[in-house]
């Protein structure tokens, strides 16, 4: 069986980045091999500035209050905790081009690929999942 998990990112929020930054570090701390692959509002996720100013949806702004009372780390330490446990970041380079923006929006050390790009490394994973 693969020791590979591979996330696509395809919504913006907070809510997305708890969902997808909780299992993508939990699976690299298990030492899987994790690709998260940010797509549309993903981007978000991993801009420099947007990362700080992510909105809760609608009637979820108690799920908002209950991470700060557990004490669950802001996304931009998320994104630094996913990173320093190896899991690789790759922006949509077609959504990257429609919005836009360049590699230096995003946090450092990140990748630039297209769909190609995932499904090359999602054909083999072991776990495939999209938020």
């Amino acid at each position: 069986m693969s020791n590979k998990v591979a996330i696509i990112a395809a919504n913006g929020g907070l809510f997305d980045a708890y969902k997808v930054f909780n299992i993508a570090t939990a699976a690299a701390a298990s030492e899987k091999d994790v690709q998260i692959f940010f797509t549309f509002e993903g981007l978000n996720l991993i801009h420099k500035q947007r990362m700080h100013v992510l909105e809760m949806p609608a009637g979820k702004e108690l799920f908002a209050e209950g991470f700060q009372n557990a004490q669950v780390p802001a996304v931009p330490q998320l994104v630094e905790m996913a990173q320093e446990l190896g899991v690789k970041f790759v922006a949509c380079q077609m959504t990257m081009d429609v919005m836009g923006l360049t590699k230096d929006d995003f946090v450092d050390g990140i990748d630039v690929g297209g769909a190609v790009t995932f499904l090359e490394y999602a054909k083999d994973a072991s776990l495939t999942l999209t938020f």
